[in-house]
């Protein structure tokens, strides 16, 4: 597969069909309005199924692509324990500066 190929709505086809569905888009509301509206909840649902199969649709290819190349679940464990140790030493510095300023407020 060509990658340096334009996806085709970049291209001039794409931008005719571009340029038409958003006409056609536009008198259907502006002019038959009445009769679309009651209909748009229904629309809003089916977008919800055709999001999927075509926003997913790189799934599939290319399997050998899947090779692992992130962090292990241990590396990640010790860098969430880092971030949860640092998080409470700081909890730790704020309390202990609150306490301070409390403390010199009393005098």
């Amino acid at each position: 597969m060509n990658k340096n190929k334009p996806k085709f709505w970049r291209t001039p086809s794409g931008l005719a069909a571009m340029g038409l569905i958003g006409a056609a888009s536009y008198f259907l509301f502006v002019e038959h309005g009445e009769h679309v509206f009651p209909y748009v909840p229904y629309l809003i649902l089916l977008l919800c199924p055709l999001m999927h199969v075509f926003m997913h649709g790189h799934h599939g290819k290319g399997h050998e692509e899947h090779t692992r190349k992130g962090k292990t679940f241990q590396e990640h464990s010790k860098d969430n324990d880092r971030y949860r140790q640092g998080f409470i030493d700081g909890l730790s510095e704020a309390r202990q500066k609150e306490q301070k300023g409390e403390h010199n407020d009393a005098h």
